[in-house]
């Protein structure tokens, strides 16, 4: 989201993390804004029972936990790299000096935040309201259609997440999901290859 050069001259710095590395741990003081270079990052609470629940997955280009920082709170999930990644890294002081010297990048975080709020008020509808199929069918066009916003193009847009991740999502059991999917595919919605879900 902001451009590597102005992270740079900011003061940045860049960090390869291994898979399952901890950014931040729910609780914790809010001091930095991240954003992904490589890899992806995911935002995830845990219920006393140990469930998880992913709030949301940051992609190359993708910023994340910016709320506690500039609302002054704890952050309420934690932050893992799913995979081997590379993140900037900036100080809370010398992002807000970033954000005040450039409002184009303020105006970009304001609508990042905005289609934030959006998905979650879909997210906690969907749990409250839609049966597996109609929540996993809107999970898949909703990444479908983020991917498109950003610019990439596909013949067939591949789900990138596991049967895992997208029950993690949108509070599902796994097994659920599984069989969700079957149907999706026994529908003509999607189609699977390798494992992979293709829509």
């Amino acid at each position: 989201m902001i451009p590597e050069k102005i992270l740079r001259e900011y003061g940045a710095i860049r960090l390869s993390l291994a898979k399952d590395s901890v950014i931040f741990n729910e609780g914790d003081e809010a001091l930095n804004y991240f954003q992904v270079a490589e890899g992806s990052v995911k935002m995830v609470t845990t219920s006393q029972e140990g469930q998880d629940f992913i709030q949301g997955i940051s992609y190359q280009g993708e910023s994340f936990g910016e709320p506690p920082i500039l609302c002054q709170f704890p952050y309420p999930s934690s932050a893992l790299a799913i995979e081997d990644s590379v993140i900037w890294k900036l100080r809370k002081e010398k992002f807000y000096n970033l954000i005040r010297e450039n409002f184009d990048i303020h105006l970009k975080l304001d609508q990042v935040l905005c289609e934030r709020l959006r998905y979650k008020n879909k997210i906690l509808s969907s749990i409250a309201f839609d049966g597996p199929e109609n929540r996993v069918w809107w999970l898949i066009n909703y990444l479908k259609d983020k991917s498109e916003r950003a610019g990439l193009k596909h013949e067939k847009f591949v789900v990138p997440l596991t049967r895992q991740q997208i029950a993690d999502m949108i509070g599902m059991r796994v097994e659920t999901v599984i069989r969700t999917v079957k149907k999706l595919q026994d529908t003509g919605r999607v189609d699977l290859v390798n494992h992979k879900i293709l829509v």
